[in-house]
């Protein structure tokens, strides 16, 4: 059964995809156990799938250990899918990921994603101390894929160095792959394997994402006949969404999300702000124009508002599968409540979707 038999009265189905942000006032430490809390409450209501985010040396996101935040995750939850976006394979071996992701297989039978990245998901200084060879394993990024999947059930070729090398432990089930990407790169290499592409639109506003989305689609390349592999595309959008009972509310929330994007823009990666941090911050003129920009292309506000916006954001890329929804908010529980609302104006019944497979 395809995972879009499933979908909500859009035709899309809805996930969540969290990078353990950081808010300012509070830990690191704090911020893992508001994504655990979190990850409970949208499992009851439905989401389909539960994403963590990699990021190294930075203030903003305490998710540098994915697949170790997915145990806990996993071992404390009952259906939500539970997955990377992403692990970041220049930084590691393929077989130790193949490993990780098997592990948690057997943690959580049938419910486990491995979305893996080409991006560094850090500084350079950073990327060079989890792996001095990075920059050159960026290349080898579609073979990283390759031996992941050999080792998840497909076989490596005659001949491979590591064909007799088994990823344990053994199961029964295998994770679900994707692809993650910023480019027309990574849905070129998600094509050329027949797996599912998932797109940052959150990263750049979507600049471009409905071209990348066509690429996708031109070069996919169906493999049925392999496990985990897929008969037709299936695209879908990391995109950023804060829903509140009233849109001034949302807007309201939203403050902290803009100062926040002032400040990465210029490559400071903070804490995320409150609302009365940024309501007393002195933004000049320029800022100001910025935040229209900002302001203009968000789906923030009331429930059927950004319902709306998510309809006409499918549409324009002709038609999206799933979206999976990062929502930062320095108050926990408005965060929470965000999800709560994008889950009643879609008529989620808390159900969870199957596994992708071939049709």
């Amino acid at each position: 059964m395809n995972c879009a038999t499933l979908s909500n009265m859009t035709g899309f189905i809805l996930s969540v995809l969290d990078q353990s942000s950081v808010a300012s006032g509070r830990s690191p430490a704090a911020a893992v156990q508001e994504t655990l809390a979190l990850a409970r409450h949208v499992e009851a209501l439905g989401f389909n799938r539960y994403w963590c985010a990699e990021h190294h040396n930075s203030a903003s996101h305490a998710g540098s250990a994915p697949e170790v935040l997915l145990a806990a995750i996993g071992a404390t939850t009952s259906r939500i899918r539970i997955g990377s976006a992403g692990i970041m394979l220049p930084h590691y071996s393929a077989l130790k990921v193949a490993e990780q992701f098997r592990m948690l297989e057997a943690i959580a039978p049938g419910r486990v994603d491995l979305g893996v990245g080409r991006a560094p998901g850090s500084d350079g200084r950073t990327a060079f101390a989890l792996n001095p060879d990075a920059a050159r394993a960026a290349e080898r990024f579609p073979n990283q894929i390759m031996e992941i999947l050999g080792w998840h059930g497909d076989g490596l070729p005659e001949g491979h160095p590591f064909a007799s090398i088994i990823a344990q432990p053994v199961t029964a089930t295998r994770p679900q792959m994707w692809v993650l990407g910023s480019s027309d790169y990574g849905a070129q290499v998600a094509g050329y394997f027949g797996l599912p592409y998932c797109f940052a639109h959150f990263f750049s506003d979507g600049g471009g994402s409905e071209q990348v989305m066509e690429i996708y689609r031109q070069s996919f390349q169906p493999k049925p006949d392999l496990p985990a592999r897929l008969a037709a595309p299936y695209p879908a959008l990391g995109v950023f969404c804060l829903v509140a009972d009233t849109e001034a509310e949302a807007r309201r929330l939203f403050r902290s999300r803009e100062l926040w994007r002032l400040k990465r823009d210029r490559g400071m990666f903070l804490p995320l702000p409150s609302v009365e941090e940024a309501e007393a911050y002195p933004y000049s003129d320029l800022e100001l124009a910025r935040l229209e920009q900002i302001r203009a292309q968000a789906m923030v506000g009331a429930p059927e508002q950004v319902r709306a916006k998510l309809e006409a954001l499918s549409a324009a890329h002709g038609g999206i599968s799933e979206f999976a929804v990062i929502t930062h908010c320095h108050d926990a529980a408005a965060r929470q409540r965000s999800y709560t609302l994008l889950a009643e104006v879609f008529g989620m019944k808390g159900e969870v979707a199957p596994a992708l497979a071939a049709e």
